[in-house]
Order: structure tokens, then C-alpha cells, then sequence
């Protein structure tokens, strides 16, 4: 059923549905359609059934474009509580509103081609993409609106397949543009990582930001996808084929602190991916 919808959301007795049974299925983050087409559904459904559905939908608007919202649901205004709607206004209108905590994300829909997901999920490279991209940076809603995917991220190590060595992420990642880490910190559910638009080396040298005054990337033959200090992760060694011994996080070239915590961690997975822009 979430992964092919529309044999029940399209069916002619789609509105004979219970209640208890939509509303199970809606709930699924993993239901392959868009908000807004769920939005429709559910708007049929209750128009002819039950519309006491809609009095209480209060994570869902979050996730419309503003034309859907605007064409869709502002019509019955009327369905949705009055603080509800204000706090809507305010999240469309107003580019400073900062996102309630249990604003539900858009789901997470299966697009082929897009990326190989083991650690992170789809809604993560939608958020990549637009920081790349720079669009709708202004909003701080615009992660939520809709998933932003002009990028295929092509895997080029995955820890668990090639192994955790500074040798291995040299041969499979140097010489490539534009890739985007992801390290799973082990014992944690954190995951961290950085994007590095240039090309990874295995020469000994230093890379600083474009205002020559911090560290922003390292390169070493001991070093894998190190970003400063911020994020270091090497062999404490001359031996490029051991695996990571030295993992740590210390807020220092970078504007914001990437863990709570300066103490070293182990690393449960990594993936390196590059970023292709699609044609």
C-alpha cells in the first residue's frame, strides 16, 4: 500500500475507507507521494465521509509550497484551528519564523538514481542541495516545503564494502570534485560530515578558506575526509592501510561546534559520495 498508493487513493471506492485505516496510512513516512497529493485524498475523503478529519491536521501544512497551500487549503480555513492557521500564515510569510520541532519533514520518497541511502535519508541531500545552491536560504522553512534534488550523488566509499583506512579513502576518493562525507558516530546516533568542492589529495598539505585565514580542509596520506580540526579523522601512524584510530571534533576553523563533546569517538560507518549535477 505505501508503495504503490495509488492503487488505493485511486480506486473508485477509495472513500469507503475507515477512518482508522487512513489515517494509519497517511501517518507513513515512507508513503511514495507527495503532500499535497495526500492533502487532496484525504480532503475527498473527509468532504464525503467524515469532516471532523481535518479539524486537527497540525504537522502537515508545514510541508506544502506556498502556491499548493495558498490554491489547496487556505479555501477551508474554516476546517483548521484558528492558532493553527496564524501559525501557518507566519510560516509562509514570514522568512525569519523559526519551524515548531515536530514539523513533519516531506516523506521519504523513493527516487531512483538519486542516492544510495544507508546513513542519511532523501530529505538530507534535499537539504545539501539547497545549501549548495543556495535557494531559499532566507526562509527557515524552506527544508520542509519540498524535496530540492537537481543532484545525483554518485557512492564512492562505503566503509562497511571498502573498508575503514586512509589508503582505501585515497584510492577511491582522490582526484574528484565537489563529494560530500558522512560519518556515523559509533555508539551515538550522531552523524556528521562536510562538503569539500575541490578535489581530495594524498600530498602533505593544507588547504585554507577562501579568506586565507582558516584551515578547511586536510590533506595527508594518514588523513581521510578531515575538515580542519573540526572534523579529524586519521591513522595516528605512517601506515596508511591501518584503519582510523583517531577520530575527533574540536570547534576551530569552522563557525559552529559540530559535537557537544571534544572527546575522541569511533567510527560505526562512513560514505563518500560526489555530487553530479543532473542534465
Amino acid at each position: 500500500m505505501t508503495k504503490f498508493p495509488e492503487k488505493i487513493f485511486k480506486s473508485l471506492d477509495f472513500t469507503s475507507l475507515s477512518e482508522k485505516s487512513l489515517v494509519s496510512l497517511i501517518k507513513r513516512d515512507d508513503l511514495q507521494m507527495k503532500e499535497i497529493e495526500i492533502w487532496d485524498h484525504v480532503l475527498k475523503w473527509g468532504l464525503e465521509k467524515n469532516p471532523t478529519l481535518l479539524l486537527d491536521p497540525t504537522t502537515w501544512f508545514f510541508s506544502l509550497s506556498s502556491e499548493d497551500f495558498f490554491q489547496k487549503v487556505r479555501p477551508y480555513k474554516k476546517f483548521i484551528k484558528h492558532q493553527l492557521y496564524e501559525e501557518l500564515l507566519e510560516s509562509y510569510l514570514n522568512p525569519n519564523s523559526e519551524p515548531n520541532d515536530n514539523i513533519l519533514l516531506p516523506r521519504s520518497r523513493n527516487i531512483d538514481g538519486i542516492i544510495d541511502l544507508k546513513i542519511v535519508c532523501l530529505n538530507i541531500a534535499s537539504l545539501i542541495s539547497r545549501w549548495i545552491d543556495k535557494i531559499d536560504i532566507k526562509s527557515k522553512y524552506a527544508y520542509a516545503r519540498e524535496l530540492y534534488l537537481p543532484y545525483k550523488f554518485k557512492l564512492l566509499l562505503r566503509g562497511s564494502r571498502d573498508g575503514f583506512t586512509p589508503k582505501k579513502f585515497h584510492e577511491l576518493c582522490d582526484n574528484k570534485l565537489c563529494t560530500i562525507t558522512f560519518i556515523k558516530v559509533k555508539g551515538t546516533e550522531e552523524i556528521i560530515g562536510g562538503y569539500n568542492p575541490l578535489e581530495w589529495k594524498s600530498s602533505d598539505s593544507i588547504l585554507s578558506n577562501v579568506m586565507d585565514v582558516n584551515y578547511a580542509v586536510c590533506y595527508g596520506d594518514n588523513v581521510g575526509p578531515a575538515f580542519g580540526r573540526d572534523i579529524d579523522i586519521f591513522v595516528n601512524s605512517s601506515d596508511s592501510s591501518e584503519e582510523y584510530n583517531y577520530c575527533q571534533c574540536e570547534q576551530k576553523y569552522y563557525e559552529r561546534g559540530i559535537r557537544d563533546t571534544e572527546d575522541l569517538f569511533s567510527i560505526e560507518g562512513y560514505e563518500v559520495f560526489q555530487i553530479i549535477k543532473k542534465r
